[in-house]
């Protein structure tokens, strides 16, 4: 059985990493750097969708708690 020692070792781990990396890119980083396409694939299914209509036990539709709220005009 060889083993692996030296330089024949860490070209092993490097192309074991590199593999690895490769193997998650696509899967776990792409997604992170350019969401475009799963935004356009969620705007497709969700069209048709009402939101205030599927809302359970009538409770207010999600809003972005720091959103700057309006100004009133009474003033």
């Amino acid at each position: 059985m060889a083993l692996f020692k030296g330089r024949k070792y860490a070209i092993f781990i490097g192309a074991f990493v590199g593999f690895i990396g490769l193997t998650l890119y696509p899967i776990a980083l792409s997604p992170m750097i350019d969401a475009s396409e799963y935004k356009k694939i969620q705007k497709e299914t969700r069209k048709n969708i009402k939101q205030e209509d599927i809302q359970p036990g009538n409770m207010k539709v999600w809003t972005d708690p720091f959103g700057r709220k309006k100004p009133d005009n009474n003033e």
